[in-house]
């Protein structure tokens, strides 16, 4: 579906991103996870062929953006970070107006409308304005809007950020079912859980540059310990790396805490407290994209 070598964006004299090589398969959700800032919605915009590439190999739909945009355009689906609605205008509405940029006729319009009204359960919400809706809501409708001309690609940018856990997951199940009738998903997210559970594949970016890439578990497996215990301690209090480092694979020194990468975190935390350490609070937990991204940058997903 999309096929990108050496692919490379820059604004004057910043690189956005720096010869990024990867290819995405039809049918899969596959992810680009990484701070703001580390190039993924330049990516995103180049893949949504309305940013053309400043060098590189860019293939979409096995098209060129710099020469068939137009044909690429009318067979992809974007949900851009922000929402982009008619406040003014009734939910249904906004639907049959953005159809017509697609020629698609009034009926077809409608019938698609009300199809995806149903899908992202806003049927009953039809006739309200937008300005009405929930920010959860909002969502699902630009996400209803994106599908309109069934595109045979749906590329997403930070589809959740700023929703709360319910509706980040009711989004997500809308996804996990476009997914399962064949649409090929792009996605941008800084959420480490979001990418666990959306994407078959992904890329983590930093600074414009590819740093890792390979399904979820593969990367957390490959680049972190099985557990991780993250110790609190006081502000004021002298920690002793030396003896962390003698119980952990590796040691990170966060501001507010201390991360252990180990196999087994309950030993690990006996061990502390049986040298006569008594942290403030401690939690044993699973490896995550976030630890994966911590070792390979040095800094944290979200800063």
């Amino acid at each position: 579906m999309v096929t990108a070598r050496q692919l490379t964006k820059d604004f004057g004299e910043f690189r956005a991103v720096n010869g990024v090589d990867f290819t995405v398969q039809s049918g899969e959700s596959f992810g680009f996870l990484g701070p703001n800032g580390a190039g993924k919605t330049s990516t995103m915009r180049m893949i949504s062929a309305v940013s053309a590439p400043t060098s590189g190999e860019l293939r979409i739909l096995g098209q060129d953006p710099r020469v068939d945009g137009p044909s690429i355009r009318a067979r992809i689906g974007v949900v851009p970070q922000e929402d982009t609605l008619e406040l003014e205008l009734s939910v249904l509405d906004n639907l049959l107006m953005f159809g017509r940029y697609f020629d698609l006729s009034r009926k077809e319009i409608r019938e698609r409308a009300s199809e995806l009204l149903e899908f992202t359960q806003l049927s009953d919400r039809a006739k309200d304005r937008c300005d009405d809706l929930s920010g959860g809501m909002k969502r699902r409708l630009t996400i209803a809007r994106s599908l309109l001309n069934r595109p045979d690609l749906l590329i997403l940018d930070e589809p959740t950020t700023g929703l709360d856990p319910q509706a980040r997951h009711l989004v997500w199940e809308r996804l996990y079912r476009l997914k399962s009738q064949g649409v090929t998903l792009i996605i941008t997210t800084h959420y480490m859980d979001e990418a666990e559970h959306l994407c078959d594949r992904l890329v983590v970016m930093d600074h414009g540059n590819i740093v890792a890439e390979g399904a979820p578990r593969e990367l957390i497996t490959s680049h972190s310990t099985r557990e991780v215990l993250e110790l609190r301690f006081e502000v004021d209090a002298v920690l002793d790396l030396a003896f962390f480092n003698s119980l952990a694979e590796r040691v990170e020194v966060l501001p507010d805490r201390v991360l252990l990468y180990v196999h087994d975190g309950d030993d690990a935390l006996r061990a502390v407290h049986a040298a006569g350490l008594s942290p403030s609070s401690a939690l044993v937990r699973r490896s995550t994209l976030e630890d994966v991204f911590l070792h390979l940058t040095g800094r944290t997903l979200v800063e």
